[in-house]
């Protein structure tokens, strides 16, 4: 066997026992000392220590003064995003079917994570040309609506160092490259309430974008997709209202009716 292969399996092996002890730790009530830990999984206590170790180091476990283990704060954030991003689509859902009937092109969720959207819901238009996007796809924020409206939230100096950490890379040759140019077309957006993706993204394609106001752990965005030349921006009103809706019901934790 090649080390490459032990490597592997190694690793996987790993894995297998980390889910093994994270389960264990679920069954204790979501605290447990090593010794108990080790009993039920059957690992030898300095195997489960090594491996609790270096959960550790990543977050993934948390140890008190008394010796017991815990769930660390990066798999209680984990968490709280999973929950939060499936009450946010449920909510979503019959809001942005009401927005896309109404101009009867597709609606797109997306929240930000790091430098990028990832689209977590949508609503698609009926129409054979339509534009379609993948759920848990991703895109750079600058080029899109929603994403450079996100990046004014934080100021020219954010837009600025977002700039020189990603390069601004181009989708098109519609992209915005330079920096000075991408802050005052997301600070004009912001100000007027909506942004604009012309062809930054994919030619042909243009979005209008707003964003969320829910109480989030992320940003979040709603926005409309449409091949450039039905792209209009007097639908801006109802996605605006849309994405009040949104917020209403998000924050109520229930799904509003649609009238």
């Amino acid at each position: 066997m090649s080390t490459s292969t032990t490597d592997k399996n190694s690793s996987i092996q790993v894995i297998t026992r980390l889910r093994a002890l994270l389960d264990a730790l679920a069954a204790e009530g979501g605290s447990a000392p090593l010794k108990i830990l080790a009993a039920v999984t059957g690992l030898a206590p300095s195997t489960a220590f090594r491996i609790l170790a270096s959960a550790q180091d990543n977050q993934l476990i948390a140890r008190d003064a008394g010796g017991h283990y815990r769930f660390g704060q990066r798999l209680q954030d984990w968490a709280q995003l999973a929950h939060g991003r499936s009450d946010l689509r449920a909510v979503a859902r019959p809001i942005m079917a009401w927005l896309r009937d109404q101009v009867q092109e597709t609606v797109n969720l997306t929240i930000q994570e790091g430098d990028e959207v990832i689209y977590v819901e949508r609503a698609t238009s009926s129409r054979m040309m339509r534009v379609e996007q993948v759920i848990g796809s991703r895109a750079p924020l600058h080029t899109t609506a929603v994403g450079k409206l996100m990046l004014a939230l934080n100021g020219e100096a954010a837009v600025q160092s977002y700039a020189t950490r990603t390069g601004l890379p181009a989708l098109t040759v519609h992209t915005l490259r330079q920096a000075d140019a991408l802050w005052e077309n997301a600070r004009s957006g912001l100000e007027r309430g909506y942004a604009l993706d012309n062809e930054e993204a994919e030619i042909g394609v243009g979005c209008l974008g707003v964003l969320l106001h829910s109480r989030l752990p992320w940003n979040a965005g709603l926005s409309i997709s449409a091949p450039i030349e039905r792209l209009q921006e007097s639908w801006v009103p109802m996605l605006q209202e849309a994405a009040r809706r949104i917020d209403r019901g998000h924050q109520k934790n229930d799904v509003p009716s649609i009238s």
